[in-house]
């Protein structure tokens, strides 16, 4: 974005982030939490065709633990297979598919309905990206399926794609010729791919550790204001046993008294620094029964009482 000139700072703070948080690169934001960030840009840069404007400045997707899968298999279906049984390190929301058609090889890109058209188009040019890094730019696409039915024009496209862009098919998918499934991987090493299959399952499993965090934080953020939640009700809106889900949080170093308290301190933060709600007001949003309770609270998350928090805060963003 920053290479397309656009006002990054802007943006993210309009979505209620920080730039600190895309230095993390362990963190991965939830598909369903990406829909505010695709409508922010699009009002900003008011460009139709973000998603083709930001994919010319896309860096290869490289170093990554997908990467060494692909190039230590026997061969790039191999690889391609392999990768896609670890699809979580990239996201949450892609379920991608591989099928031979003949001697055209079709990789569906399954994502939710709600998938926005710049996501959608960055995704396929990445992919495409990083199979022509694979092959020392030998891949060559025959075709992509985009599902929306609206979208930029066929020069667009091709010169961006290198291919054909059929619109408002059954599914996203990306066509190549089938021989490259077959096609020998010159790095293809066993040892190493049993070290990479290795670290790949741990990597995933750390993400499924952080997808149960914020499935309880979203349990919180829902039901919050009803009053006190305890972790018996947050395990029972996930389906798990209260014993269970203290467990899981305890692998993940985590707590529910932990990751209330936090969820509460940012809200109480927020509403603070940025509204004009009343201090009583803020005490029922972040599900305190007394005032007395959210003062203490307050004061031993921040040193400071809610007033004075709110004094120092205004005119500055919440860090």
């Amino acid at each position: 974005m920053t290479r397309a000139g656009i006002d990054v700072p802007t943006l993210i703070q309009r979505c209620g982030l920080r730039l600190a948080d895309l230095e993390d690169k362990r963190l991965r934001t939830p598909h369903a939490a990406q829909q505010q960030f695709w409508q922010v840009l699009q009002e900003l840069t008011d460009d139709p065709d973000i998603g083709l404007t930001l994919a010319r400045h896309l860096p290869a997707y490289h170093g990554q633990v997908l990467e060494y899968l692909f190039l230590s298999s026997p061969t790039f279906g191999e690889g391609l297979r392999r990768a896609m049984n670890y699809e979580r390190l990239l996201s949450d929301a892609l379920q991608g598919q591989l099928r031979r058609d003949g001697e055209v090889a079709i990789l569906s890109l399954n994502l939710p309905a709600d998938s926005q058209r710049p996501f959608i188009e960055l995704l396929a040019f990445g992919v495409i990206e990083f199979f022509r890094k694979l092959t020392a730019d030998s891949f060559a696409p025959l075709a992509l399926h985009f599902s929306f039915k609206h979208g930029a024009n066929a020069e667009q496209y091709q010169a961006l794609y290198g291919c054909p862009v059929l619109l408002g098919r059954e599914e996203n998918s990306l066509h190549f010729p089938a021989h490259w499934l077959d096609t020998p991987s010159p790095h293809a090493e066993p040892e190493l791919l049993a070290l990479h299959e290795q670290v790949a399952s741990e990597r995933v499993a750390e993400l499924e550790r952080q997808d149960l965090i914020y499935a309880v934080r979203k349990v919180i953020a829902e039901h919050l204001e009803s009053g006190e939640l305890s972790l018996e009700q947050v395990a029972e809106q996930l389906g798990l046993r209260s014993r269970l889900l203290r467990s899981r949080l305890a692998s993940a170093n985590s707590s529910f008294n932990q990751i209330l308290g936090d969820y509460r301190c940012r809200l109480a933060k927020r509403l603070l620094a940025g509204t004009d709600e009343s201090i009583d007001q803020i005490v029922y949003l972040t599900g305190f029964s007394e005032p007395s309770t959210f003062y203490r609270a307050f004061r031993r998350w921040t040193g400071q009482t809610p007033v004075e928090y709110r004094r120092s805060r205004r005119g500055v963003s919440d860090s």
